[in-house]
């Protein structure tokens, strides 16, 4: 029976409520060995059993999947048995606090606020989710910026790390509005019942010139479309009243339905249509509306 034990057995909790249980065969264990996972999370509480197995290429068992686990102050009982060709073989047991085994999920929310005047961000997140922690003080950060002299080739030039920040925010004093920049966090214990290992990083967030650039174009490229189109819209307006004005008027029904005329101006991928009101009996009347043309 020496030997036949499972070995390195290890448990992560991630995104909140899940775990794997992972283990390797024995050393002596030959193919026709299995293994039975059982766990509890009180004394009071009886084994229950695996219902979802990781299995190698011979069918062993190799780990579990969990679902909806629970952390607060749980001390979880892990027990792994087995048996080949009808014997039993070395049992194996582990006693684990679950809140040391989670891998934190990344910080959420990120945003970067910068003021080109004073050369600073203001980084802002909300703390990574958990089943067991509500309080902000609970964790600390690791912050890493990086910045870009050519945003274009994604060349990095330089980059910051802090470590060991409390609080949801960060400021950073050394920003110029020549460079672009990205940043992202990940989150550890602060003195609670949370793990002491890094957890996930998150998404990367970019903020800097290329940002500025393309806002700045995307306004300066619709003044000159809109002015453009207007001036075309007073100059059609002037030129259709010029023939109505021209136009002697027949008598007609006073019950009879207004009719009116409409057109459209389009001016790269903008259209500006154009209702005029034919009525002689009543004031002359324009609308207007704008719509985009979408090309293919």
């Amino acid at each position: 029976m020496n030997g036949t034990a499972i070995e390195n057995f290890v448990c992560v909790i991630f995104n909140v409520s899940f775990m794997n249980c992972t283990w390797h065969v024995g050393r002596t264990a030959s193919e026709d060995t299995q293994y039975f996972l059982y766990w509890k999370t009180s004394e009071r509480e009886d084994f229950s059993g695996c219902q979802n197995y990781i299995k190698d290429n011979f069918g062993r068992h190799t780990g579990c999947r969990f679902r909806n686990v629970t952390i607060e102050r749980k001390r979880a009982h892990f027990l792994v048995n087995g048996s080949r060709s009808g014997q039993n073989v070395q049992s194996y047991e582990k006693k684990i606090f679950l809140y040391e085994i989670e891998k934190l999920t990344p910080p959420l929310n990120v945003t970067v606020n910068c003021t080109e005047a004073s050369h600073s961000c203001e980084i802002r997140w909300q703390p990574p989710r958990t089943s067991h922690v509500k309080k902000h003080t609970c964790f600390k950060y690791e912050i890493v910026i990086e910045s870009k002299d050519n945003p274009d080739k994604n060349i990095k030039t330089s980059s910051k790390t802090e470590t060991s920040i409390p609080g949801n925010s960060f400021i950073f004093g050394s920003f110029s509005a020549e460079k672009r920049y990205s940043v992202k966090l990940r989150a550890t214990d602060n003195g609670c019942l949370v793990s002491t290992s890094w957890g996930e990083w998150s998404t990367p967030v970019e903020f800097g010139k290329e940002q500025l650039t393309s806002t700045s174009s995307h306004t300066l490229f619709l003044i000159p479309v809109l002015t453009t189109s207007l001036v075309l819209f007073l100059f059609v307006v002037s030129i259709y009243l010029k023939k109505t004005s021209a136009t002697v008027p027949q008598p007609r029904n006073l019950f009879h339905e207004v009719s009116s005329a409409d057109f459209q101006v389009c001016f790269l991928s903008i259209c500006l249509k154009f209702v005029v009101n034919k009525d002689p009996l009543q004031s002359q009347r324009y609308d207007l509306s704008v719509s985009k043309v979408h090309r293919r």
